[in-house]
């Protein structure tokens, strides 16, 4: 067996220690003991001029040694005073080394140098610079390295050549080179030199390594791309951390231009499909896998029907890491069993775009499969995992019952009812229904119910908003006939009353008292219009109005209605559309609002009038605005910081005769009067309040786009004046309350007019028979028995086209005008009404005809 020499090799120049050697010296002694000899063998003056040349060479040999040992060049130390264990470590380096001065003079190169670099003797032995100054593609590298040995810094470099150094073929090779700076001094205490320390190590292996390693990298990328299957892998968060090229391009998706985290499960998945996905749990280091039918969605939204094995690891505290998800296009043709194949993606569409949340129950009652809407309409953060039970989702108000249900299916039972339950727990602000199904042939240790959960909550909202309309449409009819009949009644009491005021002096003891009847028959009339704004059935005079000018002209009287506790403030919004309104019935909407909000405040505090326009998109942007179609209005807010009022208070807030002030203090018709105005006008009204927050109303108008006609409602104010209210003309009264017939006869008669009068339409007709057409105006009721106003009307004109014709009605115009022809003329004048009203109302239509309706 051959022994291998371990001693590390010597090193090719060594100018660290002495240069000089035992063998030298010995020979320099002999000769001078020889010289010594022949001298003194010889007379004094044969030796004399022997011994001057002897003592004149040492001389000149001491000088010089002594100049030499003073620059460095002759060093009186031997090689063995110096680090033998320090020589042994740098010969025996793989890497070559070379100690430079600051001359540039080598001072030491390893046996691994002079290997690298070429060298054959120590003569061929070159420095760092030099070895690489002939290759171009090394020429910054070693400038960086020279650069930084100036400056007496570390520096790396690593440097390409196409061939080894000294060689022109065998291919490319990598060296890396670095650079250290060296202070070097002997154990003597002289000074120190300045080195410098070069090493070289041929690092072509390992790049080749390397470079085989990034290859077969993207080998297997390659192979992962263009795989017959779609792969991705997302975060926690849903983000797509990596996709393969075939996956990208079943979605169209370029993947060259594919960011890490540019796009999420939710830009890929249809429906709550990604919800879905996201929703597996664990728990720490465990790792899930499971499978979902679902369809994805193309760049340009087409549907992608594919079937995903997603596997997902935990981590610390169950967080999730990135998934590892294999996507398979089951695209009609993609399968060999097509037929199943077909079967199950209708199945799966079927099972998780469907509107009805589906899972499916153990008998323990967790919760074992999902579809998409369930985990939407339940919500992964509220813990919904494999562990969650059913009942847990829901109040406890019906956990019993659902816990019932889930037992009798498991039993196998049929025929369950739905259970009405309330979603979450505690807020109660989301209702559905759970119809359970029973699995007749499930194991003991399999799913024994499949539940559907049915949100109601906006189904009960309905029901709720619609009950409160029935309610309210029936009180509405109820005081709208109660008003009808109150306005008969009034219309006669005023009527007497002023025939007693004609025939009566102001003087006259009954005066006073005749005038206090009226004065209060005034007042229930004021309350009668009230219940006919409630019940929408009010006579309204609208205009084009600027809500602007409007509120100016009103702030001083709001500003007294409030008081000097009460600081007013009216926010005018810019540039405010115009509405259709009747500017004297929406002062008192805004006179109503305000003055509730200074009754909300006995301490005082602030009231807050805004105006803003609200466009079509805005309008949806309320939460509080339920039954309001979506369109331009102008809104009008009524904000106070009063005391506020609980919920159950402000849903009766609107209905008539409800009241939250003390018993006499309130009748109970201002904000039945706001919302019967507000309606009749077209707009909406709705309030919000907190408790000891305070209330804002929000009245919403329809913006007026065109300009239009005011209604035909020629009604005579009190203003019109008529200097004589006397006539002879020939008028049929048609009114089927015998009292007011009575009183308007008589104060018509009192003018010099022929009455003729009839209780009901029949007899108005057979009247005309009777005077052959001799009737100049008829003045009839709307609401009557066996005939009405409108239908006598039609009936005149079949003989009299001509006729004039003055209605009169404890309802507004609107209530029976679409019952007549649309180019119909006629004056309406509403009840209750005065002596002098019908006197003029008659007058004017004797002299100057009914008004044209437009």
């Amino acid at each position: 067996m051959k022994e291998t020499d371990t001693r590390p090799p010597e090193p090719v120049i060594d100018r660290s220690g002495g240069g000089g050697s035992i063998g030298m010296l010995m020979l320099l002694a002999l000769g001078l003991a020889a010289a010594t000899a022949i001298i003194a063998v010889m007379s004094r003056e044969q030796a004399e001029p022997y011994i001057l040349g002897l003592l004149g060479v040492l001389a000149v040999v001491g000088v010089f040694s002594l100049f030499a040992g003073a620059i460095g060049l002759i060093r009186f130390a031997s090689r063995r005073d110096g680090n033998p264990l320090a020589e042994a470590f740098l010969d025996s380096l793989e890497e070559g080394a070379v100690l430079v001065d600051d001359t540039g003079r080598i001072v030491y190169a390893n046996k691994a140098y002079a290997d690298l670099t070429g060298a054959v003797s120590p003569g061929d032995v070159r420095t760092v610079e030099r070895v690489f100054s002939a290759d171009p593609e090394a020429a910054d590298a070693i400038f960086r390295l020279s650069k930084a040995v100036r400056n007496h810094r570390r520096a790396q470099e690593e440097v390409r050549l196409p061939a080894a150094i000294g060689r022109i073929d065998g291919g490319s090779r990598w060296y890396r080179i670095s650079v250290r700076p060296l202070q070097y001094g002997d154990k003597n205490g002289t000074t120190p030199s300045n080195l410098t320390v070069w090493q070289i190590a041929d690092i072509s292996r390992d790049r080749k390594e390397q470079e085989t390693s990034f290859q077969e990298l993207q080998r297997v990328i390659n192979f992962l791309d263009h795989a017959p299957a779609g792969f991705l892998s997302c975060d926690a968060a849903g983000r797509i951390v990596y996709l393969n090229a075939t996956l990208a391009d079943w979605l169209d998706y370029d993947l060259t231009q594919f960011v890490a985290g540019g796009l999420t499960l939710a830009d890929i998945i249809r429906g709550d499909g990604a919800a879905l996905v996201r929703a597996i749990g664990g728990n720490e280091g465990e790792v899930k896998t499971e499978t979902f039918d679902i369809d994805l969605v193309t760049r340009d939204g087409t549907g992608l029907p594919v079937r995903l094995v997603h596997r997902v690891p935990f981590g610390a505290e169950g967080q999730a890491g990135d998934s590892r998800t294999l996507v398979l296009n089951r695209s009609p043709g993609e399968e060999s069993a097509e037929a199943v194949r077909a079967a199950e993606v209708k199945f799966s569409r079927f099972f998780n775009n469907t509107p009805v949340a589906i899972a499916s129950v153990e008998k323990a009652g967790r919760i074992r499969r999902t579809n998409a809407q369930f985990v939407r309409l339940f919500g992964q953060e509220n813990g919904l995992n494999e562990k969650a039970r059913l009942v847990d989702f829901i109040d406890e108000s019906g956990r019993a019952d659902l816990e019932d249900a889930l037992r009798r299916a498991a039993q196998g039972q049929g025929e369950i009812p739905p259970v009405d339950v309330v979603l979450g727990v505690g807020d109660g602000s989301r209702s559905a229904a759970c119809y359970v199904s029973a699995v007749l042939d499930a194991q003991a240790d399999e799913e024994v119910a499949v539940v559907y959960v049915l949100e109601t909550t906006q189904q009960r909202a309905l029901e709720a908003q619609f009950a409160q309309s029935q309610k309210m449409q029936a009180i509405g009819q109820l005081a709208g006939g109660v008003a009808h009949d109150f306005n008969n009644v009034l219309t006669a009491i005023i009527g007497f009353s002023d025939l007693l005021l004609a025939s009566h002096r102001p003087t006259d003891p009954a005066f006073q008292d005749i005038m206090n009847i009226k004065q209060n028959a005034n007042r229930a009339a004021g309350l009668v219009r009230q219940l006919l704004a409630f019940s929408r059935r009010q006579t309204l005079r609208p205009k084009e109005l600027a809500l602007t000018d409007v509120l100016a002209d009103l702030t001083i009287l709001l500003d007294r209605l409030v008081g000097e506790k009460i600081e007013l403030h009216v926010v005018h919004g810019r540039d405010l559309w115009p509405v259709m309104a009747d500017v004297n019935q929406l002062e008192q909407v805004i006179v109503n609002l305000v003055v509730n909000a200074r009754d909300a405040m006995p301490q005082g505090g602030e009231v807050t009038i805004r105006t803003r326009n609200v466009n079509e998109d805005q309008s949806e942007e309320f939460d509080d605005t339920r039954g309001m179609p979506m369109g331009d209005y102008v809104l009008i807010e009524v904000e106070d910081n009063g005391h506020g009022m609980p919920p159950e208070v402000l849903g009766k807030i609107f209905e008539p005769f409800f009241s939250t002030k003390d018993v006499g203090k309130g009748t109970g018709l201002g904000l039945s009067t706001v919302y019967g105005i507000v309606k009749q006008t077209g707009g909406y009204v709705y309030a919000t309040s907190e408790v000891d927050v305070g209330t804002t109303f929000r009245i919403f108008l329809p913006r007026h786009v065109t300009a239009e006609l005011p209604v035909v409602t020629a009604k005579v104010e009190e203003k019109q004046v008529a200097t004589d209210l006397t006539g002879s003309a020939t008028i049929l009264l048609v009114e089927d309350e015998e009292a007011v017939r009575a009183f308007a006869a008589r104060a018509l008669s009192s003018r010099g007019y022929e009455v003729f009068e009839a209780g009901s339409g029949t007899e108005a007709l057979e009247i005309m028979e009777e005077t052959d057409g001799g009737v100049d105006l008829v003045v009839s009721d709307v609401v009557m028995p066996e005939m009405d106003g409108p239908s006598l009307l039609i009936e005149l004109r079949k003989t009299r086209p001509d006729l004039k014709i003055i209605f009169v009605s404890g309802y507004a115009e609107d209530a029976f005008e679409k019952n007549l022809p649309a180019d119909e003329k006629f004056t309406f004048l509403p009840k209750p009404f005065t002596l002098k009203q019908l006197a003029t109302t008659v007058k004017d239509v004797l002299e100057n005809g009914p008004s044209q309706r437009v």
